[in-house]
């Protein structure tokens, strides 16, 4: 996945970021609570696609997260490949009240691995965290899971919001930290060898970049409420 930006030190940056995870685990609800401070208590499961586009600033550079939520049933697989097409972030969510939304992730996993054109920046995100009594998956267990995986792992509530903007923004800054990475490198180079990079400035986010937030991850690196 190639980045494209402007010589000019004022541009925009727009990430692709997915959200992934069986149907019912709250998708829906953590992108309205981040991009408009909604819940929906009686939401329906997503049919098709939908994305909403939210803004931030890191480090003075407006960066936008253009977040892509899909339905999580089988019968809408079909839109799979469209849909991964481009992503550089994931928030891989399951309900910490049901058990088997935990139990799928190996699955979104490979699909993510399978349809992404680079190793994309995951926060495994345990939902409904206000649904304490109903827990059927502990923190440790979300968290031993994202250390194994390379991920980095945080619970949320849609319902009272907590940790819900802090899963998208640890996303979206490893992805602007990644990237800011890659474009010192490319100037270095393009100083080295001003033929390098031709009249354009491309930068490729490659695995090298997502190792950091693997070695963080595997020290425990991880928020819950």
């Amino acid at each position: 996945m190639a980045f494209y930006s402007k010589e000019e030190q004022t541009e925009d940056y727009l990430f692709k970021i997915v959200l992934i995870g069986d149907s019912a685990v709250g998708k829906s609800n953590l992108l309205a609570r981040f991009a408009r401070d909604e819940f929906y208590p009686n939401s329906k499961s997503t049919i098709g696609v939908e994305f909403q586009t939210q803004k931030m600033e890191i480090n003075g550079k407006e960066v936008k997260a253009q977040i892509w939520d899909t339905a999580g049933q089988e019968r809408f697989r079909a839109v799979t490949s469209a849909y991964y097409r481009g992503a550089v972030g994931a928030l891989l969510v399951y309900d910490i009240s049901r058990r088997q939304t935990f139990d799928s992730i190996g699955r979104w996993l490979n699909e993510l691995h399978t349809h992404s054109d680079m190793n994309v920046v995951t926060i495994l995100v345990g939902n409904k965290s206000d649904l304490k009594d109903a827990r059927e998956v502990s923190t440790a267990e979300g968290k031993s899971l994202a250390e194994a995986q390379g991920l980095f792992f945080i619970e949320t509530s849609a319902l009272d919001s907590s940790n819900v903007a802090a899963a998208f923004q640890t996303v979206v800054k490893e992805i602007y930290n990644i990237l800011s990475r890659k474009v010192i490198q490319s100037q270095e180079l393009k100083q080295k060898d001003p033929s390098w990079i031709g009249n354009g400035k491309t930068v490729v986010l490659q695995a090298d970049g997502n190792q950091e937030a693997d070695e963080r991850s595997k020290k425990g690196w991880c928020c819950s409420s």
